[in-house]
């Protein structure tokens, strides 16, 4: 789609999103200003909090927003912890998350989270501010075309010239956001457009020309993926955050009990299936399970259920699972065959298709002799021949993994959990056990440093009774650690695990192991030897939170325990762990999956719990 002034509403068909109660059709529509029409339209479309911070562009927004109630507003420190609030609310719910910016720096500080979201399918709403209509292109006070610099990274990116456009664009904004493959919209509103009045119409018209979704999958393209499935002897389900995103879990969990077929989860489907399940071979990928990643590349027939096949998964694409036929499952066709081809390829919702699958692959496999004792004879031999483990630091401090799995232990499976980028996240993603969706919230795609705190954040306000952690790395933490003065003042207990090895890990090992221990530029100095710049503890005392500082194993179990007792401020955990802990199994960036040598040699540095 193309970022335009959105036009006055037509009559064409009204968004599904959109409520149209009786009560509101009025024949002679309320006059509102701008800003009490954005109010208004948030409200109507069941909008309860938002995140952000005002500026001039917004002033009239922010001063219409002190005279109701109905919407909470969290005043956030930094416009990218706006962003990234609204992702972790949405991401712990399935809900669209709102944030507000004012123009020029307070908009494009929301680019990176805007991004963020575009690449992992979250579905938020921006709201910026925009100069006076009469001084756009004159390279006014905080004018930035921001609807052209997200255009890249958004499904859609509206600009709102008058009041009378206001109610359809972010009625449409919503709509676009929440529906097909969810994902962020921006809708840009002058600031004459916010003070001036016009009658508020509602339902709006909304003019969508090009926006038709596919939920529905053709029969004939369901009927071939059973017919593959159930003539398979290595399957596997690869299930990408599609499935978490469509709500999909339960659909899933009933196909894979069906068929028997063991299933792979990415980083950004931890939680889609049980880590319990029986069937269930963990996470794919460079940093995935042995067991994992040689069923997908042994495997002859390969089920994508909203996965994208990214590099990180495949390997060296040219050489990924090359004995396997493909069955993509996407709402968005444009994923389909764009990096592997597919066999039988499959537009639709997964909720809708995984459900249409079962039932088609139940009659497919109707009299014929399945065998697939040999495949996962195999499986199970490389369950037990490569554990998932680790060894215990050289230097004495504090495993890293131990740290996370106690967390993951102490806390449940009911908490939410937020992720840095790094190696703790893969860790967390790795030794936490997910046993439901929206249980685990990561940046995946554009993997941004410094998401975990405000994504925390939003999902403690979405989901105030769930214990929320934020497991972070001294890098990250230091990138949006202000948002624990927003969490303190606003009452959001979030507990942050720091897994603070003193530099940016995740660098670090990249660094010892192609670089020849080469550390360039990586050390962070927060706590190993003498200094601890800043000292984290402290900072978690300025900020108005707990403190508290871990360094032997000892310790652990009991501050874990004092962290989930504590809710009445936020809660931060220094855990000083070893910088030469490394993420395993790894498989090289550009290499083929194929590496059971590679494995076997490389077996005793994962270890064996």
């Amino acid at each position: 789609m193309t970022a335009e002034s959105f036009p006055v509403p037509s009559p064409t068909v009204p968004s599904p999103t959109v409520p149209t109660p009786a009560a509101e059709v009025s024949p002679e529509p309320e006059m509102l200003t701008g800003s009490g029409a954005i109010i208004r339209t948030l409200e109507l479309l069941g909008v309860t909090d938002v995140f952000g911070i005002p500026g001039g562009a917004v002033i009239p927004l922010y001063d219409e927003l002190m005279t109701q109630d109905k919407i909470r507003h969290i005043l956030v420190r930094h416009e990218q912890g706006a962003g990234h609030a609204a992702q972790g609310y949405a991401s712990s719910t399935g809900r669209v998350g709102v944030a507000i910016a004012t123009s020029g720096p307070g908009a494009t500080n929301l680019v990176t989270a805007i991004a963020d979201a575009y690449m992992d399918s979250v579905p938020i709403l921006c709201i910026t501010g925009q100069v006076f209509s009469t001084s756009m292109g004159t390279d006014a006070f905080q004018e930035a075309d921001i609807v052209g610099i997200t255009m890249p990274i958004t499904k859609h990116s509206f600009l709102a010239r008058t009041a009378e456009e206001i109610p359809a664009a972010i009625a449409a904004a919503y709509h676009i956001a929440s529906t097909g493959r969810p994902g962020p919209v921006l809708v840009d509103i002058t600031k004459d457009a916010q003070q001036n009045k016009a009658p508020f119409i509602w339902p709006p018209k909304l003019d969508l020309p090009g926006y038709r979704p596919i939920t529905k999958a053709h029969g004939k393209q369901v009927q071939a993926a059973a017919a593959l499935l159930a003539a398979a002897s290595k399957p596997v389900l690869y299930v990408g955050g599609g499935v978490i995103r469509a709500r999909a879990s339960a659909e899933l969990l009933e196909l894979a009990e069906t068929t028997g077929a063991p299933v792979v989860t990415t980083l950004m489907a931890r939680g889609a299936f049980p880590d319990s399940h029986k069937q269930h071979l963990g996470m794919p990928g460079m940093h995935g399970t042995v067991p994992a990643v040689l069923s997908l590349q042994e495997a002859d027939l390969i089920i994508s259920l909203g996965a994208r096949f990214d590099d990180r998964v495949t390997g060296k694409i040219s050489e990924f699972a090359p004995n396997a036929k493909i069955v993509h499952v996407d709402v968005d066709p444009a994923e389909i065959s764009k990096i592997r081809m597919a066999d039988v390829p499959i537009v639709g919702d997964a909720k809708d298709v995984i459900a249409d699958l079962t039932v088609a692959f139940v009659e497919a496999a109707a009299g014929t002799e399945r065998n697939t004792v040999d495949w996962w004879t195999y499986l199970n031999g490389l369950r037990e021949e490569f554990p998932l483990g680790y060894t215990e630091p050289a230097d004495g401090l504090l495993a890293p993994q131990f740290v996370i799995k106690r967390i993951g232990e102490l806390t449940g499976p009911e908490a939410v959990y937020a992720a840095g980028v790094g190696q703790h996240q893969m860790w967390a993603a790795q030794y936490i056990k997910y046993e439901r969706p929206n249980s685990w919230l990561n940046s995946g795609g554009a993997g941004t440093m410094g998401y975990s705190v405000p994504a925390a954040m939003g999902a403690k306000v979405a989901n105030p009774d769930r214990v929320v952690w934020s497991i972070d790395g001294d890098g990250c933490f230091q990138m949006t650690n202000q948002e624990l003065a927003t969490c303190t003042i606003n009452n959001i207990p979030i507990k942050v695990a720091i897994i603070n090895n003193s530099s940016l890990g995740m660098v670090r090992q990249w660094q010892s192991l192609f670089y020849d221990g080469r550390h360039s530029f990586t050390d962070l100095n927060t706590g190993h030897g003498t200094q601890m710049v800043p000292d984290f503890v402290k900072l978690a005392d300025a900020y108005g939170a707990l403190g508290i500082r871990v360094t032997s194993a000892d310790q652990v179990d009991d501050a874990i325990k004092l962290a989930l007792a504590t809710n009445d401020r936020p809660v931060v955990i220094d855990f000083v762990v070893s910088r030469d802990a490394m993420v395993w199994p790894m498989v090289p960036q550009g290499v083929s999956n194929s590496f059971v040598q590679y494995a076997k040699e490389h077996a005793p540095t994962w270890g064996d719990e």
